[in-house]
């Protein structure tokens, strides 16, 4: 059993050393435990300090691409290296990284397949109130988009199964908090919730540069993972709408036509009109999209078929390389 602990960082050179020397050299029930860094083009030199820290995996883009694809290539290349379970943290110790066994146990023990850190929220004396609100309010929505009972969505501080991992597809290019839960949830996956420690940031987020910034693209976000797993609900509800409102038009011209007024109203036959071939017209959108949904799915499990083929053989060519043996828990640097 393999547990590989991925931490994506820009610029975290001065905090990493930190936060390697807070993580678990062993966890109950796993039998290696190996640490993977992902440098999103960072310019301060964190690959190098990754691999001074003895750190067994380094990721590194040539520029920066954003947290969720920092964090797809720190999940593609833990599979590679065999991990049995991910954990994703941050580089910036804002997590407690002696509560990562809490993490991982729900998955060793069978009983989840993704494990969320909760942060504790409405009572984090971290948090601003005006981001105890966003976060209550966001989680609640995921909540509601992903059939799952999670008090903290957007929370970095996970544990995934490989299972997991490999039927999981990242597809927004902002943060994969929220597009990770509500695939998750439509995908029928256990989704757990463990509370964690956190501690004070040691700096502003990276990943957003003001609270507007960060609801509009997490609200976008939502919007794209709910289309894409309930279009009929999306555009045929939205479709029936605009019909419903294109009727009020009409029907004030049926009335004032049966008074015998009806060629002073013409504009309102016109607008109702328009908006039921405007409805129609969404509601037909959402059937080929629920079509083209359909096709997605297969098209996802014949990759989750393709990736555990390559599993196999990447376990069969581990098997005949000689002398291989698992790589040992990286060296705690001692401070100069």
């Amino acid at each position: 059993m393999k547990l590989i602990i991925q931490i994506p960082c820009l610029n975290e050179a001065e905090t990493l050393p930190t936060t390697l020397a807070a993580l678990p050299r062993r966890v109950a029930g796993v039998d290696v435990v190996e640490y993977l860094v992902i440098d999103d083009g960072s310019d301060d030199g964190t690959a190098q300090v990754a691999r001074q820290w003895g750190v067994h995996h380094v990721v590194s883009h040539r520029r920066n691409r954003g947290l969720a694809a920092a964090f797809r290539s720190g999940v593609d290349r833990a599979l590679a290296e065999g991990a049995n379970i991910i954990v994703n943290t941050d580089g910036d110790g804002q997590y407690e990284g002696g509560d990562i066994e809490a993490l991982v146990t729900p998955i060793l023990h069978g009983q989840a397949d993704i494990v969320i850190g909760d942060r504790g929220v409405s009572e984090n004396a971290h948090f601003s109130p005006l981001k105890r609100l966003m976060q209550r309010v966001g989680s609640g929505v995921v909540q509601h988009l992903a059939g799952t009972q999670v008090s903290d969505a957007v929370s970095g501080f996970r544990a995934i199964s490989r299972d997991a991992a490999q039927r999981i597809n990242i597809t927004t290019e902002f943060s994969y908090t929220t597009d990770m839960l509500i695939q998750a949830g439509r995908k029928r996956m256990a989704i757990a919730t463990v509370p964690v420690r956190t501690h004070a940031a040691a700096r502003p987020s990276r990943l957003f540069k003001s609270i507007p910034r960060f609801v509009m693209h997490t609200g976008i976000t939502m919007a794209r993972a709910f289309t894409a797993y309930k279009p009929l609900r999306a555009f045929v509800g939205t479709g029936s709408l605009i019909a419903f409102v294109g009727m009020v038009p009409i029907l004030r011209f049926l009335w004032f036509w049966m008074q015998g007024d009806g060629s002073g109203h013409l504009q309102s036959l016109v607008l109702g009109g328009a908006l039921l071939v405007l409805g129609t017209l969404v509601a037909i959108m959402g059937m080929v999209a629920d079509l083209v949904a359909a096709n997605r799915k297969l098209m996802e499990e014949n990759l989750v078929r393709t990736r555990k083929l390559e599993d196999m053989l990447a376990a069969m060519q581990r098997d005949r390389e000689p002398g291989r043996t698992s790589a040992t828990a990286p060296r705690r640097k001692d401070a100069a």
